[in-house]
């Protein structure tokens, strides 16, 4: 068995090395490849903290990968990284425990951020030049990083959050990229300018109304993976013109979309699978002036993408096949 731990693993150029393996992992759950049994998700009562367990397996590799990743909400007032966990590859031929990815969490936010980065510029507007940003977490940095990596465009990306100290902290850590990149603490103007939005927060309660989204905005939900988490208003949800998921059972079920699907706002018939549209099977936008929203509550195929593509950068991946290395 093999151990593998952040700093090799964050020493790889993975927002770019990993997109199209990531890209393929959402088709692959449309074209039926994919088996991705229910999430286990554990909250920790009386902590602001969850554990989210997500394993799978993709028809022909050599290996399925079983996922931990924790979120521990207040560790930032601590000066911690909210998000650890690792990942584990198995030899689907044997059994055995081939390589365990210690990453921390790394590898669930980065496959996370360029899942988001390849839905929204897989549905934005073809004329799409401003992207706004909510939040201020890692998931706020690396859907910045990711989209300036994996898009064919100059973008203007403005960055909210309730506190402009951490704002202006996102700032900083992305100063690398020379991107034109500005501050608000004003989230009804930021979202009214955006052709594009990306959120990342956990929020409980919705933080964008369905009156500040233009015609044409795109929208990407990233941070209600959990029952109970919500940004986006209800009457957004059911105004959008087109509904897209990573995967249905998933996003209806604790999701973006659950809170308009509980309250029948929406139903499964709303929901286009991303995978459809990034492998040509269906449209995506179909006007300029189509709301899209695009709810990613993170699935398992994502995480054997980006493991098969560290252990292929680190040549054990042709080792794996019916023996452990």
């Amino acid at each position: 068995m093999i151990v593998i731990d952040r700093e090799k693993l964050a020493s790889l150029p993975l927002l770019t090395l990993a997109a199209p393996a990531i890209r393929d992992a959402y088709i692959a759950v449309t074209d039926g490849r994919a088996n991705l049994p229910p999430v286990g998700y554990l909250p920790l009562i009386g902590r602001n903290a969850d554990c989210h367990i997500k394993y799978g397996y993709i028809e022909g590799d050599p290996i399925f990968v079983v996922k931990i990743a924790s979120g521990f909400y207040d560790n930032p007032t601590r000066g911690l990284p909210s998000s650890n966990g690792m990942m584990v590859a198995i030899s689907a031929e044997t059994g055995d425990v081939v390589a365990v990815l210690d990453d921390k969490g790394l590898l669930t936010d980065l496959r996370t951020g360029i899942g988001g980065a390849i839905a929204t510029t897989a549905l934005w507007r073809s004329d799409t030049r401003s992207v706004g940003i909510v939040g201020t977490g890692t998931q706020a940095r690396i859907q910045i990083r990711a989209l300036a990596a994996l898009s064919d465009r100059k973008l203007h990306f403005t960055v909210w959050g309730r506190s402009p100290e951490k704002v202006t902290a996102v700032l900083a850590d992305l100063a690398d990229l020379e991107l034109a990149i500005e501050a608000t603490t004003d989230l009804e103007t930021l979202c009214r300018q955006s052709d594009a939005t990306v959120t990342t927060t956990p929020s409980k309660e919705p933080l964008i109304r369905s009156d500040w989204i233009a015609p044409g905005t795109h929208i990407t939900a990233m941070g209600a993976d959990a029952p109970g988490k919500q940004e986006l208003d209800i009457a957004l949800v059911a105004r959008a013109d087109r509904l897209f998921v990573d995967l249905s059972e998933q996003c209806l079920d604790h999701g973006e979309f659950s809170a308009a699907a509980r309250a029948g706002s929406i139903g499964e018939g709303r929901c286009v699978a991303l995978g459809a549209v990034l492998s040509g099977a269906t449209k995506g936008r179909r006007s300029d002036g189509d709301i899209t929203i695009a709810d990613l509550t993170g699935i398992a195929t994502q995480d054997i993408a980006i493991t098969r593509t560290v252990l292929a950068a680190l040549g054990l991946l042709g080792r794996m096949e019916g023996t452990t290395p």
